[in-house]
């Protein structure tokens, strides 16, 4: 009993754990039904990350029944040219892995990053959508830079996207870092909204400040039509300790009836 608290209250941290079942009920019928979507983020790889972690992430995406991957931002947390040989790992995934970027990733290098992401075949959704297939349906998969990208000469233009993606009949799914930017999930009449960023809190009390600038925390929310899932994420900011706050691969399994 006492260990089962511990474990509770002192997480463990790293990379090797088990992806944890999710199941996101969608308000309307869908193509999307029994989608799989291993939903990876905030893994803040730099320096001291243990090559043993990544190594762990790369089989256990692998291993993992699904039909895509995603990750939702921050990926690194040093300078590109000091983690390459880490990131590089990545090229042994084999399963479809689309990503967006996060405010570590502007900060720490984001198109020196986005040349390594594509040499290990990840695709990179900043600002931009891809029909997707599923089981003879296909839906739209679309993405957003990290709030801060104006400040580092990137243009989301938000509005010209949400513009083009409304006026696709297939269903949608948005992957973006902040939780601020479930709203054009709303706007484009996505079906899904999976992001992180928020840690899930990492250390408790900070939870409490999180709340003052994100509109969700952790987990499930629903908000007028659309089904959002905010990613606990892999790494940790600043200190690299979690306090009543777990790290998560989180298995998505979309649960709507059929058209």
């Amino acid at each position: 009993m006492m260990k089962r608290i511990l474990k509770k209250i002192f997480p463990k941290t790293g990379f090797a754990i088990a992806p944890t079942r999710v199941r996101l009920t969608l308000p309307k019928p869908s193509t999307l039904h029994n989608l799989r979507i291993l939903h990876i983020s905030d893994l803040h790889i730099d320096t001291k990350t243990p090559i043993e972690d990544i190594e762990a992430l790369v089989r256990c995406i692998n291993a993992t029944p699904c039909d895509i991957a995603v990750c939702t931002g921050d990926i690194i947390d040093a300078e590109v040219d000091k983690i390459e040989h880490k990131l590089l790992m990545l090229r042994h995934i084999q399963k479809p892995l689309y990503c967006i970027s996060g405010n570590h990733d502007l900060v720490y290098g984001y198109e020196k990053l986005c040349k390594i992401l594509r040499r290990c075949n990840v695709t990179i959704l900043d600002n931009r959508y891809l029909i997707v297939r599923h089981k003879h349906n296909d839906f739209v998969l679309w993405g957003l830079s990290d709030r801060f990208s104006r400040f580092f000469h990137i243009q989301r233009n938000e509005d010209t996207l949400v513009r083009q993606i409304r006026n696709i009949s297939l269903p949608k799914i948005c992957i973006a870092h902040q939780p601020k930017d479930y709203k054009y999930s709303i706007l484009t009449h996505s079906a899904l909204f999976l992001c992180g960023h928020t840690h899930g809190g990492q250390i408790f009390p900070f939870h409490l400040l999180v709340r003052l600038f994100q509109p969700f925390l952790r987990g499930i929310y629903y908000k007028k039509g659309v089904t959002v899932y905010v990613n606990s994420g892999l790494g940790a900011w600043g200190i690299k300790y979690r306090f009543l706050s777990r790290a998560e691969i989180a298995l998505i399994e979309v649960d709507a009836r059929k058209p």
